[in-house]
């Protein structure tokens, strides 16, 4: 059975690699608001590794995930873990969030 575009689901990311000193945050930002009908934050976590929270329909979601592999011009992904989590709806927008 296809899985439904328009579902909302939620996912998880962790991004390691060369991400972080190269717009890699501002970039799954600016993502998140092209692609539009999507919530959550993206953040730092230690010196190799973006943690990214996000909320939409399964179409839009997919594509932002997908950018985020893809990363900006001066990043390098060497890893991007991805899990699904139960939708919470707690979300009003999408932004960076601060590093831990």
């Amino acid at each position: 059975m296809q899985p439904n575009p328009n579902e909302i689901i939620r996912a998880h990311i962790w991004v390691k690699g060369r991400v972080q000193g190269v717009g890699f945050r501002a970039h799954v930002e600016y993502s998140a608001q092209q692609i539009g009908d999507l919530t959550g934050w993206v953040r730092n976590v230690g010196y190799d590794q973006v943690e990214v929270v996000a909320e939409g329909k399964r179409e839009a979601v997919e594509r932002l995930i997908e950018m985020i592999k893809l990363g900006p011009r001066m990043s390098r992904v060497d890893d991007a873990k991805v899990e699904y989590e139960p939708v919470t709806g707690e979300f009003t927008g999408f932004g960076v969030r601060r590093s831990t």
